[in-house]
């Protein structure tokens, strides 16, 4: 079993009737508090599990990445026909709108996130003991992280500071700028870079290192490319990451065949040497359907998973989130990242008789081999579906070298030596030679960044926002409206509790 940052209801009795209420909506609807919450936080253990409820929300962005991928030119939405999950189907076609089931749980779960990190915040002065530096940088990380993640999707956003939501506030509290939620989120990530360790003291728990990689990312989104290739290079420069290469590999991972890219997504690769930042997920937990921000397994890789799956090495799943032929044709030959990415069903059965599967909607024959279940111990909890316990690798180094060689590229006096070296090491892992690497600069050199962004993060959940970002989703995606599609509708009822507050995103 992994024993990293998990939380279970039972052990978070106390913080879930002080902190939550079953809806986790953005203002926790219906409030039923059995605790004074203003009587809490008198003691390291208090803070300590209000964090670990902070965390807690990590687990259900398995909806951001595959939502993501789906919304790109990466995936169909597929499912067992065009109408599962009638939320996916919509955002694979382009076609949401405010009554999405799917947009609400990403809504309501981001927001959950962000009011439990604002709870430890709002208390941040009332209780000194040794390590509160540490606490409160991980609040402030997390929050961000949850920021991040909603103003990638929504837009401006509804912030109270250091306050947690109250019911009422829908009505009164306006929704901040795109420019003002990303003055926060920077603001909360130099804090945190600043003050985190640099090693973390349980896996999964946020770092100086990570901090700095999503200070970066959001400086990037924020196209500030100076700050940006600033902060990527004072990260670089620890020397603490690296490319998984064949000497992090074991002698059994090399003679079965994995390379040092295959080796980052089985189990095996988790907590490596290139993850900066890592969503924890185990199968010690059940779930069910109904309550999927309380399942403590990674979603997504069940949802992903081939139908009806009879195997060697996988396992069966739900037939959601499958590789278009354009994704399958943008890798070059003798890329190594192909066979990582891409299980190539139809080769895969040739290779082992006996393995079968059921083709469902939009089936292509593809599946993504990075985030698809593995065989499961036969005593894994609840639905084997709902309880893969892949972690999901939300930073990679790669991505930062990737991120580090754009904003160089792009910064006010552009530094292309720079970025080439980034590119390159990256390419260089790939193909295991230095004979595909780009001299290109200039705006070349820009579209060959895209381009490797696009393959080496396929199937991760990055690549609508990448395309959003650079001005190119119009072109790419198809069903994709400019000045409209760029954000997803607020959802419905937040419309409604708002009374007229708020201002739906354009187009919708």
């Amino acid at each position: 079993m992994k024993k990293y940052i998990f939380i279970t209801i039972a052990s978070i009795a106390v913080f879930s009737t002080v902190a939550i209420s079953c809806s986790d909506d953005f203002v926790d609807r219906p409030v039923a508090y059995s605790i004074d919450s203003e009587n809490y936080f008198n003691s390291k253990t208090d803070y300590d599990n209000a964090l670990i409820g902070a965390y807690d929300l990590l687990q259900s962005t398995f909806i951001n990445v595959l939502m993501g991928e789906i919304a790109s030119d990466n995936t169909f939405a597929g499912g067992n026909s065009p109408t599962d999950v009638p939320g996916y189907q919509q955002i694979d076609q382009m076609i949401q709108t405010p009554v999405n089931a799917n947009l609400k749980q990403l809504w309501d779960w981001m927001f959950a996130g962000v009011q439990r990190a604002n709870y430890i915040l709002e208390f941040k002065d009332k209780t000194n003991f040794v390590g509160k530096e540490q606490i409160i940088a991980e609040a402030r990380f997390l929050r961000a992280y949850y920021q991040f993640e909603l103003v990638k999707w929504f837009g401006g956003i509804p912030m109270k500071g250091d306050a947690r939501f109250i019911p009422g506030d829908e009505k009164s509290i306006p929704r901040s700028s795109i420019a003002d939620v990303y003055a926060s989120i920077e603001k909360d990530l130099i804090y945190a870079s600043e003050n985190l360790s640099a090693i973390p003291s349980q896996q999964g728990r946020a770092t100086s290192g990570a901090a700095l990689a999503l200070l970066g990312k959001a400086y990037l989104y924020d196209k500030k490319y100076d700050e940006a290739a600033s902060t990527f290079e004072k990260l670089i420069v620890t020397g603490k990451y690296h490319l998984v290469k064949t000497s992090d590999l074991t002698p059994q991972q090399i003679s079965g065949g994995l390379t040092p890219y295959g080796s980052i997504f089985e189990a095996e690769g988790e907590n490596g040497p290139e993850s900066v930042f890592e969503i924890q997920y185990t199968d010690v937990e059940g779930g069910n359907y109904g309550q999927l921000q309380f399942v403590e397994g990674n979603v997504a890789v069940g949802f992903a998973g081939p139908f009806g799956y009879v195997g060697p090495v996988f396992a069966d799943g739900n037939n959601f989130n499958l590789p278009t032929p354009k994704i399958v044709n943008a890798f070059e030959v003798g890329d190594t990242r192909k066979p990582v990415t891409i299980l190539d069903m139809v080769a895969w059965i040739a290779q082992n008789p006996g393995t079968k599967y059921t083709k469902q909607n939009q089936d292509t024959g593809y599946f993504n081999r990075k985030y698809i279940p593995r065989t499961r111990r036969p005593e894994a909890a609840g639905d084997v579906k709902l309880t893969s316990p892949n972690n999901y690798r939300a930073i990679r180094y790669a991505d930062v070298l990737l991120m580090a060689a754009e904003a160089n590229n792009k910064s006010k006096v552009a530094n292309d030596a720079s970025a080439r070296k980034y590119l390159n090491e990256v390419r260089t892992r790939a193909f295991g030679d230095n004979n595909h690497n780009i001299s290109a600069s200039g705006a070349a050199l820009t579209d060959f960044i895209y381009n490797e962004r696009r393959v080496e993060l396929a199937g991760e959940g990055f690549r609508f926002f990448d395309l959003v970002r650079t001005g190119k989703a119009a072109q790419e995606i198809v069903g994709f409206t400019a000045g409209k599609n760029e954000l997803f509708p607020i959802p419905i009822e937040e419309m409604q509790f708002s009374s007229g507050n708020w201002e739906q995103n354009p187009g919708y």
